[in-house]
């Protein structure tokens, strides 16, 4: 007859001594009772393999041995340097749960081949290109959507290799570009806690109106290619940047700027990352509260809200940015204000304080309270301009609502957000999430894998954008089960945030493998959270290894910013553990429920793995 046990040794080093490894200073939880490895979890497994598999072929499809993209390369808005290297979205990720290490390696070597590819790379009519489209191994400039979806890879290398030196140097060197530390690039304004334009880089801030020849790259044959946007000439790309031309000053899709020094910080803690995220983030709570609780899309070099037009919803992107576009005849609404939460995000979960989360309540109510009914129907505004507020759509303003609620676990917030199936399952509402969860991406990879087989183009008619839709990694599932996390990424994770990249990883739990010295969970090893809590995680863990231990290091966030305090395993007493990581070693087909009580954001967050961190 088996019996359970569950034992906590007295020191981590019991465990690595026997593993030639160095001990860090964590308890070690043992598990020995066996458990039938449930579908999920062989669905998790077979995932992860489905991902590398589909990724490689991709990989050999699209890209040279360069590591470069095979397309036509052009500078511009719509199939620039940033659409080439997200094509390898998720890859980083994947690799940091638990993917083989080939995922990480042609991830990095995309990214190095994309630096290169268009550092070579140079215009012929767009004045700041002429001599490279990148410079300083950066974009020479261009805007921080386009910026921060360029970054999507670069932001999350550091999850699996923190110590690479030249992610090291890289990180801070940029972030040094947005902190007036190079002469070269006087993008910021310590003064007026500015950034001094939506358009910047690597040669600095542009200061001047923009022209549509900058958003759109030189000219070119349209008709040879598939554009996203439905261009059907080369003037209807000029057409479609007509009136991107207000770009001087500070706005708030700058804030996704705070991703970079975020990962700067996280190196080595060093103070001035963390001093500059928090005073440029503060400077725009400020501005909200000043501007009756909603976020001011344009700010002039003089620090004032509106700019010389004292126009707070103006810029483009901003709250009354509705453009013409060519080929219906019809204006188009594209705030992008609410992308501007990921610096908020990022301020929390460095600093734990509700300010910044508190921002964008305050910014809802206002928009709610504008609401009308009409035919029957609740409807709210997502745009303001000169005569108001307009761009009514259906129901009552959400944006952002699952985020908010996601950091702070406050059922208040859970009221005012929307709902979702993964949400709903953590509710207790239905059980077959996971399953259901995991079948759709490994059909989403396999009907991308086909994709790809199906694909006839060649490098001479494939823009930098062109195969985006066919990346094969699919890393949602994944996120929000075996993590309790979330994936702002591209497509947006909750349907109620628009498509944005360059964020951090935002999770309940990572998981590291001690034996391999690695991030992500050893092989045959799963894990599902199944609630989240303001204090308390449930997580289970299973070995679906019949024959082999396996030996899981699991870590309280994706920084470790959450102390773990204790755990209980099943229905065990719980041990105490005090630490952002604990080990769990995991018997031959073994598993079981863990509860972990925990004190969430409040430890510094780091790339650091586990056994280097004293």
């Amino acid at each position: 007859m088996t019996t359970r046990r569950h034992v906590l040794a007295g020191a981590s080093a019991l465990v690595f001594a026997a593993l030639g490894r160095p001990a860090f200073a964590a308890p070690v939880l043992t598990v020995s009772t066996p458990m039938a490895p449930p579908e999920w979890a062989l669905l998790e497994r077979e995932l992860l393999k489905a991902n590398e598999e589909a990724c490689a072929a991709f990989f050999a499809r699209y890209f040279d041995d360069r590591g470069y993209l095979l397309a036509v390369e052009r500078w511009g808005a719509n199939d620039g340097p940033d659409d080439a290297i997200e094509n390898v979205n998720d890859w980083p990720t994947l690799h940091a749960l638990g993917a083989g290490d080939q995922v990480m390696a042609m991830a990095k070597k995309a990214f190095e081949g994309n630096v290169r590819q268009y550092t070579a790379a140079k215009t012929k009519d767009v004045p700041f290109a002429r001599d490279g489209m990148y410079f300083k191994e950066f974009p020479v400039m261009t805007d921080w959507q386009h910026l921060s979806e360029g970054l999507s890879v670069f932001n999350l290398l550091g999850l699996s290799d923190p110590h690479d030196p030249r992610y090291r140097d890289r990180v801070k060197r940029f972030s040094g570009f947005y902190m007036a530390e190079d002469p070269g690039a006087p993008n910021y304004d310590p003064k007026r806690k500015i950034i001094r334009s939506m358009i910047t880089g690597s040669r600095g801030p542009m200061l001047r109106q923009a022209t549509p020849l900058d958003w759109a790259g030189d000219p070119f044959d349209v008709t040879k290619f598939y554009m996203e946007h439905g261009e059907r000439s080369y003037e209807e790309t000029l057409g479609h940047y007509a009136e991107y031309g207000d770009v001087i000053g500070d706005a708030p899709l700058n804030l996704q700027a705070t991703s970079l020094v975020l990962n700067a910080y996280m190196l080595d803690q060093e103070p001035k990352y963390r001093d500059w995220i928090v005073s440029y983030v503060d400077a725009w709570v400020d501005r909200a509260k000043a501007n009756g609780d909603v976020l001011p899309s344009k700010i002039g070099l003089d620090g004032k809200i509106g700019g010389p037009k004292g126009q707070w919803w103006s810029g483009t992107y901003g709250w009354g940015f509705s453009p013409l576009v060519p080929q219906t005849g019809k204006r188009e609404d594209r705030n992008r204000v609410p992308r501007a939460v990921v610096g908020f995000l990022n301020a929390y979960l460095l600093t734990g304080d509700d300010k910044y989360l508190d921002v964008w309540r305050r910014q809802n109510d206002v928009i709610n309270a504008q609401k009308k009914v009409v035919d029957g129907k609740v409807m709210t505004p997502r745009m303001y301009g000169p005569k108001g507020w307009y761009g009514y759509a259906p129901g009552e303003y959400r944006q952002n609502g699952l985020e908010i609620w996601y950091m702070s676990q406050k059922p208040s917030d859970r009221a005012r957000a929307a709902e979702h199936p993964w949400v709903s399952y953590l509710e207790g509402k239905d059980a077959g999430y996971p399953v259901k969860a995991l079948r759709a991406d490994l059909e989403r990879v396999r009907a991308r894998a086909q994709a790809q087989r199906d694909d006839r183009t060649s490098p001479d008619t494939r823009l930098a954008d062109a195969t985006l839709d066919i990346n094969p990694a699919s890393v949602t599932a994944l996120i929000h089960l075996m993590e309790g996390g979330i994936n702002i990424a591209r497509p947006p994770w909750s349907g109620t945030s628009p498509a944005q990249g360059g964020a951090l990883h935002y999770a309940r739990l990572r998981y590291f493998d001690p034996e391999r010295r690695r991030a992500g969970v050893p092989e045959d090893v799963a894990a599902l959270v199944e609630k989240l809590g303001e204090d308390d995680t449930v997580v289970t863990l299973v070995n679906t290894n019949q024959v082999a231990a396996r030996t899981v290091t699991v870590q309280g966030g994706a920084y470790a910013e959450h102390q773990v305090l204790s755990v209980a395993i099943g229905d065990a007493p719980a041990a105490p553990v005090d630490s952002s990581a604990f080990t769990l070693r995991l018997a031959p087909g073994a598993g079981a429920r863990l509860t972990l009580r925990m004190k969430r954001y409040t430890n510094a967050p780091t790339l650091s793995f586990p056994w280097d961190r004293a």
